[in-house]
């Protein structure tokens, strides 16, 4: 029995053993991804304590990027192949070994070993989520659940800050993994006795050519972006150039190998899901969604800390507000979705996010925190009309078999967009500043110029995912698919 035709699938009531199962899943989705943005802060506080240079430092932002954007795609394969229980231990022991390794480390070296430890947890978690929602959810309740999806995603990122603010103001930066660790092992527990396997198995073997290519082309790619935000800094450990030309050779060649394998479905990541035109708009549109939050919630602390001079525990809770308004929005904006559909919320959504992008476009040393707030809160709310349709719009348009496979893209989609938009983001505030600089401008007046392009940039980015969410329709809409062909097993066409 597969899981399109499950009883799960095809019941129109959610059982209290499958919203058990959703709830641990979302709480240790939580946690794991809360800790992706904690070190924004603690990394200044990091480089003092263990004395290591800024350079150095990044990369402990820098190697949990990497790690999440290699194992991501390989977890479609792992879901089918291991099942959802066995993957579920694996992740959350990761993460729990990774946090107490962290705890405890003597010097920067263990510590950097300890966050990727870490990011192979986290990138387990989030496809595992979305893959089991998608099975075990009827379709006309998916919004809602897509919409507490939406609080983890992004809600853990924009309290994050706030939350290393308050610790690192009180308790020393080895209590941010401190305070996790506890929340981790007892999600681990709860989830070894709750979770269950759901959706079909496939025994289908590893194609062990697939990962080396999947491993230098999603790196390569992600290293690359980091690196063009470190060479606008200060020289580059590698010349941006090189990883790049690794990760778009490598990634090229992973991608013909998966359109050769999904013809007799071994393929490591699926492709087909993108012959929906629906997922293919939605993942080009939470590309732009995701550089733009991720970008921002960098761009504007440093802001806030450099030129306003504000304490971390001050700077974290500029996000707070917005990370509220996303958590209260979710719930409430699935329900519309499930609803009326994507366009009532995402169109909107994505104006509202505009405005709060081009507010940001005003600063300068005099501007008040309650313009930064008021910013981040229409930016904040703008993301939750938008991600939640996007995400449900997306995932359900796919075959309910690749399921596991078009959470996998959406992940690496996430964390290559993560990389892109904060490589962007400081790339264009340190060329303008330093440049500023250069001819005598004051340096907070050259950081508050670099970071008013910034947001130039990106409320042009704003306007390219307008245009793109009025394209998007509801997923039960024919329409609206863009599937060729009903066989499951169709082959696509020979690459070119």
């Amino acid at each position: 029995m597969t899981a399109a035709h499950s009883p799960e699938a095809a019941d129109d009531t959610i059982s209290r053993q499958n919203l058990l199962l959703i709830g641990v899943l979302l709480v240790a989705s939580f946690v794991v991804i809360l800790n992706e943005t904690v070190m924004s802060i603690a990394i200044p506080v990091l480089q003092r304590d263990l004395d290591v240079p800024p350079s150095v430092g990044q990369w402990l932002t820098t190697a949990f990027m990497l790690t999440m954007a290699v194992v991501i795609p390989l977890t479609g394969f792992l879901i089918q192949s291991a099942g959802t229980r066995t993957l579920f231990v694996v992740a959350m022991s990761a993460f729990s070994a990774g946090t107490v390794i962290a705890f405890f480390a003597p010097g920067f070296e263990v510590l950097l070993v300890a966050r990727v430890i870490q990011a192979i947890g986290t990138a387990i978690m989030l496809p595992l989520l979305m893959t089991t929602v998608m099975t075990v959810v009827p379709e006309h309740r998916r919004g809602v659940m897509m919409g507490n999806i939406s609080v983890v995603i992004a809600v853990a990122p924009a309290l994050g800050p706030t939350v290393s603010g308050f610790i690192l103001d009180h308790f020393g930066w080895r209590w941010i993994f401190g305070f996790v660790t506890p929340i981790a092992v007892a999600a681990l527990i709860l989830g070894a006795v709750l979770v269950r396997p759901v959706g079909e198995r496939v025994s289908t073997p590893i194609d062990y050519l697939s990962v080396p290519l999947a491993v230098l082309g999603f790196g390569g790619l992600v290293y690359g972006l980091a690196g063009i935000g470190e060479s606008a800094e200060s020289d580059a450990a590698v010349p941006v150039w090189v990883p790049f030309v690794v990760g778009v050779l490598a990634l090229s060649a992973f991608i013909v190998r998966q359109l050769v394998l999904q013809r007799s479905d071994r393929a490591l990541l699926d492709l087909r899901v993108f012959r929906s035109r629906q997922f293919s708009l939605s993942m080009g549109a939470m590309v732009v969604a995701m550089a733009t939050m991720l970008g921002t919630f960098i761009v504007v602390p440093y802001f806030a800390q450099t030129v306003l001079g504000l304490d971390p525990l001050t700077t974290g809770l500029l996000t707070l507000p917005g990370g509220l308004i996303m958590g209260l929005a979710g719930p409430i904006v699935g329900r519309i979705y499930d609803t009326h559909g994507p366009r009532v919320l995402a169109i909107p959504g994505t104006i509202i996010v505009s405005i709060g992008v081009w507010m940001l476009v005003f600063v300068s040393p005099s501007t008040s925190l309650w313009w930064l707030l008021g910013a981040n809160a229409l930016l904040c709310l703008g993301l939750s009309a938008t991600f939640t349709p996007l995400m449900t719009l997306g995932l359900g348009s796919v075959e309910p078999r690749l399921y596991s496979h078009g959470s996998a893209v959406l992940g690496t989609f996430q964390q290559v967009a993560g990389a892109a938009g904060t490589a962007l983001f400081i790339t264009v505030m340190t060329v303008v500043s330093t440049a500023d600089r250069e001819v005598g401008v004051a340096e907070a007046e050259a950081i508050s110029h670099g970071v008013q392009r910034v947001f130039t940039v990106a409320g042009v980015l704003s306007f390219v995912l307008i245009a793109v969410v009025l394209f998007v329709r509801k997923p039960d809409d024919p329409a609206a698919r863009n599937v060729e062909s009903p066989d499951e097993h169709a082959e696509l066409p020979e690459p070119v």
